[in-house]
Parts: C-alpha cells; structure tokens; sequence
C-alpha cells in the first residue's frame, strides 16, 4: 500500500514553501466548527477555509486579523453583523441542491463578524490576506446567477461568487460548482501553481464537496506533470481537499450530483491556468 502523503516541497519563482499536509480533510463532528483549515495547517501562505454546522440560536464571532472573509450561507438562514454594522438575516436556500444563488457577505481586515443561526445553517467562511480594500458589504445573491460551462459529460453549472470579473474583494476568488451524476469538472486537468502572470498565478485552492444523496461519492486526483505529487481521493459528503500544486480534476459517478466550494488566493487576484498538455486537446475542442 502507497503511503499518505506528508511532505510536498514547492518551488515557487518567490522562494521555497514546504508543505506538511495531507490533501483530503474529514469533518470534525457533525456540529460547531467542522472545519478550520489555515494557512499554518494547510502548509502553504494565503488560503483559509472554515465551515460551521449550526442549531437556531448559536452565536459564531470570529475577529479578521490580517485576513479579509467571504462568509458564503450554504444552507439555512442567520442573522449577520459586521462591526457596527447589522445587515439583519440573510439566506434563502436550505438544501445546497436547490441550485439558487447563495446570500454571501464580504468582512475587511481589521473587523469581526458575528453571525446568529435562526435555522439548522452549513456556514462557510472563505479567508485570504486583506489589503483594505472593501468594505462590509453583502454581496450575494444579486449579482450571482447560474452558468453552464463545459459540453456533455464535461458540463457544470457555476455560482459565480468572487471571481476577478466581480470587484468585491482584494485577494479572495471563490466559487460554487455543480457536477451532474456521471460528470467531469475541473476538466481538462489545468493547474495554477506558478507567479508566472499573464501565463499562470499562482493560486491555493480548497474543495469543500457536498454529495446528493449524501451517502454517495466522488473522486479527485491532484498530481504534477513530472510525478512528484500524484494522489487521487474518494471524497464524501463533507470533505475538503487542498490543492497546493498540479492538476486536480474530479468526477462524480451515476446517481449522484456534486457540489463543491472553491476557495482560492495568491498573490495576485487573477485566476490563469495551464491545461495538462496531454489534454489540452479536449479543451481546444470545445471551445
């Protein structure tokens, strides 16, 4: 048997990071905070990922730090404040699968939100390094609508959230994608894991999979053209796997739709990727 990853070294065109990690993270218990992925616990510099499974009437308040926050209702409702500032109870969708835009609100550094669960509520928080560049403000669902992307059993549908086209935040891009039973996404393997603009950015990304119905399964492969990272994981309804490097396309067999939040930030807010060229054909195809 192979054994478990545990120590990936990076080069990068800015230095050296070295990676002590394993990809794939299993929640921690079913309620409270079940995730708390950090730049320190990941091994790499930027990306931050939390998620919160809450009962109507717990109370979550984290400061920001150095950190901005994309806090993304997954499910169920809750009352938000930034600061001073009550934005009142946001959420509409109580099954992720409903596939209607998520209600999000972006935090600054330098503040601290506050959020009241008034239903059973799957909380996200997305963090990356803020440069003070926004301010508190709610930034879904207007301005996020449904897109198809990809052809036949490479074809997805996107919640466009913080992409770089959407000027809400200064470092953070995030995303929420749908896979079909028996689709491909993240597909054709592309990897962003060189500060090589406008060719490539570098960019940290974290998977956090949903599975409908939950009891099914996916699968993500996240390696390197030269072999020195090669994993491929069974996801489950929960997980979260980190991407430090490589590509890293997943997949979800017949019976079961796949959802999945992606979190990602660098050191320039610019997502540019390279596909695999062994695959790049499909690609080239499709468009």
């Amino acid at each position: 048997m192979r054994p478990p990853l545990l120590f990936l070294a990076q080069e990068r065109r800015f230095g050296k990071v070295n990676f002590l990690t394993d990809l794939l993270r299993k929640p921690k218990g079913s309620f409270g905070k079940i995730h708390d992925i950090t730049p320190e616990t990941a091994g790499w510099s930027y990306v931050g990922f939390g998620l919160y499974h809450l009962k109507p009437g717990d109370k979550i308040t984290e400061p920001t730090g150095d950190t901005e926050v994309i806090l993304v209702l997954v499910e169920g409702k809750a009352e938000i404040g930034i600061g001073e500032q009550d934005f009142g109870e946001l959420g509409e969708r109580m099954n992720v699968f409903e596939r209607i835009p998520p209600h999000c609100i972006y935090a600054p550094n330098n503040s601290a939100w506050t959020a009241t669960a008034t239903t059973n509520c799957t909380l996200a928080v997305c963090a990356a390094p803020g440069k003070g560049g926004h301010d508190a403000q709610i930034i879904g669902p207007v301005g996020i609508a449904l897109e198809e992307r990809g052809k036949g059993t490479n074809t997805r549908y996107i919640h466009n959230i913080a992409m770089e086209g959407r000027d809400v935040a200064d470092s953070l891009l995030v995303t929420e994608v749908y896979t079909p039973q028996g689709n491909w996404s993240s597909y054709p393997p592309h990897r962003h894991d060189e500060n090589n603009y406008p060719e490539m950015t570098y960019l940290e990304e974290t998977y956090y999979h949903r599975l409908n119905p939950k009891q099914g399964y996916g699968i993500q492969r996240v390696f390197t053209e030269d072999g020195t990272l090669d994993e491929t994981m069974a996801v489950s309804n929960g997980d979260v796997v980190l991407v430090p490097k490589g590509h890293h396309p997943c997949g979800v067999p017949y019976g079961y739709e796949m959802y999945y939040l992606n979190v990602m930030a660098g050191p320039l807010r610019k997502w540019r990727f390279q596909n695999h060229p062994d695959h790049d054909w499909i690609f080239q195809r499709d468009k």
